[in-house]
């Protein structure tokens, strides 16, 4: 008679128990609930921690606040220049409203996924392919604001967008291979005229100053002498100056003894008249 009263007990300790496992949910700290009551969403979303609803009234959707990433996958890009490529980017964003990200759209994360594919044609279809490929800090900006705008009232906040590959055809990498050798080399000719400018401004300095100063140029052959005795070179060529050679000249000629005559000529013999 006991066993018989006990049994009733059991089941219903046990239903009361699944009952209460299923009202009692528990949440992380990254986390939130929103909870439906008879199909009515509650405005406040709940957790983290212990959660109780009353089951099966309620009825709850768990929803992550972490950030999120999704690479949108290569897209067929013609930009405003005729260029055809392929471009994919990454895109981070999280949940900010987790009865908005519910209730507004079925699915949030593909409908995200959707609106950067579109957003990534419609930005990158508008610039040329050199501001592709110099400027991505700025279309990275534009597609987070692009994209921020459309999510906005589903309660989902992009935080980040970023241009990760552009794949382009073969000649047109050829191309700009030959356009990038073709800048540096200007660059090095350009750097290598300025180098000459220089040097020749400085030597027209270095000769008004030997002009100047006569003895400097004869300091500076001495010094050229020293440098090249260091080499024990056989054979020295000293440059003297044309002036050093006119004053060694001029001295010679007054050193000569006076009074010395010079043999004047023979005279030529007298023709014979007949």
């Amino acid at each position: 008679m006991d066993a018989i009263m006990a049994a009733p007990v059991i089941t219903i300790i046990f239903i009361v128990l699944i009952w209460l496992f299923k009202c009692l949910n528990i949440l992380r700290e990254y986390e939130r609930a929103v909870v439906f009551r008879l199909g009515r969403v509650l405005q406040k979303p709940k957790g983290p921690g212990i959660v109780l609803i009353l089951w099966p009234i309620d009825k709850i959707v768990q929803v992550s606040l972490r950030v999120l990433t999704w690479e949108i996958p290569p897209q067929d890009i013609i930009t405003r220049d005729n260029v055809s490529l392929q471009v994919n980017a990454v895109v981070y964003f999280r949940v900010v409203d987790p009865t908005r990200a519910i209730v507004e759209v079925e699915n949030y994360r593909f409908a995200i996924e959707q609106a950067a594919q579109t957003g990534l044609r419609m930005v990158l279809g508008e610039v040329e392919l050199d501001d592709l490929l110099s400027q991505r800090e700025k279309l990275n900006v534009r597609l987070q604001e692009i994209l921020d705008e459309q999510t906005e009232p589903w309660g989902v906040k992009v935080t980040q967008v970023q241009v990760k590959q552009v794949d382009l055809p073969q000649e047109m990498q050829r191309a700009i291979a030959a356009q990038a050798e073709a800048e540096r080399e200007r660059r090095a000719k350009i750097i290598a005229a300025e180098g000459e400018f220089q040097a020749s401004a400085k030597l027209a300095e270095a000769a008004a100053v030997l002009n100047r100063e006569p003895m400097a140029i004869t300091l500076r052959y001495l010094q050229t002498l020293i440098e090249i005795g260091v080499e024990k070179n056989t054979t020295i060529v000293f440059p003297l100056p044309l002036d050093l050679l006119a004053a060694m000249g001029l001295k010679f000629n007054a050193g000569a003894l006076p009074g010395a005559s010079v043999p004047s000529p023979e005279p030529s013999p007298e023709p014979s008249t007949r």
